[in-house]
């Protein structure tokens, strides 16, 4: 029986000592940047709080300090952990200012946390006066010192009276001298050369692409460049939309354009496999790398827009057309 009130008074003084080491874990320290400031001047107000890392500790809401002290604006808090990271240290700080001369106090301010409430330490501020030597008499204002004004001074006064019938003259000159010499400038007959069909430079790029042999090297990339030329094809030969669109977007913008089933299975052929090696990591047989150009240059080449001869004229200016 003994035994047990002798264990039970053990652990009521062991809490008891985990309690008030508990509630001294947690300090709080105000401390002025100054304690002594002009009319006017502005110092900073620090409340640094020591704490464990796993307690939570409340700051007061600050919106004055004294009748005296004005509160310019709160900082942001500042935390730092020590070198075990068991405790933390907390600071926050505020800008404050006074414009009546003479010492004032600040308050001790409460903090909350589950240990208790812990105050603050008040502090002391000394705002001082600017002095005044009432010995010294009072001053009559100088009167304007006497400038030179020199002609530099007169152009930069009236530059814009110089400059604009400059500007006007200068303009008219160098109209005059374009007219003349665009008048003696001989008429140069420049040589027209046809624009290359869409289908030609589609049919170029693919033909580089396949002497690279892309594939080899680098499969993903290979596809990605194949898809593009295609993609590239459709938007300029249907007019529609096909970058940063998926297969099937572009074969919903297909769906009423017409173009033939054996076409419209080659290009589904191209994207999908395309589609397959960009984004399923898919390796296809070099056979099917080589299928999928030979169905580009297939596509490209039976879909491509035809245009209409002119028709030849003959002697005196007759059409010769041919039906």
């Amino acid at each position: 029986m003994k035994q047990q009130y002798f264990k039970f008074w053990i652990i009521a003084l062991t809490l008891i000592c985990c309690f008030k080491a508990n509630a001294q874990s947690v300090q709080v320290v105000a401390k002025l940047d100054s304690s002594s400031i002009k009319i006017g001047e502005q110092t900073k107000l620090s409340f640094i709080v020591h704490q464990p890392a796993n307690q939570r500790v409340n700051f007061p809401r600050i919106d004055s300090i004294s009748s005296k002290i004005q509160l310019v604006s709160a900082n942001k808090a500042d935390t730092t952990y020590d070198q075990g990271r068991a405790n933390i240290t907390i600071n926050k700080s505020y800008t404050i200012t006074a414009f009546d001369a003479g010492t004032d106090t600040i308050p001790s301010f409460d903090f909350g946390s589950s240990s208790g409430v812990q105050r603050s330490n008040p502090l002391t501020l000394n705002v001082i006066t600017v002095k005044v030597d009432t010995t010294k008499g009072f001053y009559d204002i100088k009167q304007p010192l006497a400038v030179s004004y020199t002609l530099w001074d007169w152009l930069r006064d009236h530059w814009m009276v110089i400059f604009l019938p400059l500007v006007v003259i200068l303009i008219i000159f160098f109209t005059i001298w374009y007219f003349k010499a665009r008048s003696k400038k001989e008429v140069v007959v420049k040589e027209v050369v046809p624009a290359v069909p869409l289908h030609t430079q589609m049919l170029n790029k693919l033909q580089e692409l396949r002497a690279k042999k892309l594939y080899q090297q680098d499969v993903k990339a290979y596809h990605s460049e194949l898809s593009d030329i295609i993609r590239e094809y459709l938007e300029k030969r249907y007019v529609i939309k096909t970058h940063e669109k998926t297969t099937d977007e572009i074969f919903a913008g297909l769906k009423y354009i017409e173009i033939e089933q054996e076409n419209r299975n080659l290009l589904r052929q191209i994207l999908l496999l395309a589609d397959l090696v960009k984004f399923a990591k898919e390796k296809p047989l070099p056979n099917e790398n080589e299928q999928s150009m030979d169905n580009a240059i297939a596509f490209v080449s039976k879909t491509r827009q035809v245009t209409a001869a002119p028709p030849a004229q003959t002697e005196g200016g007759h059409t010769d057309a041919h039906v």
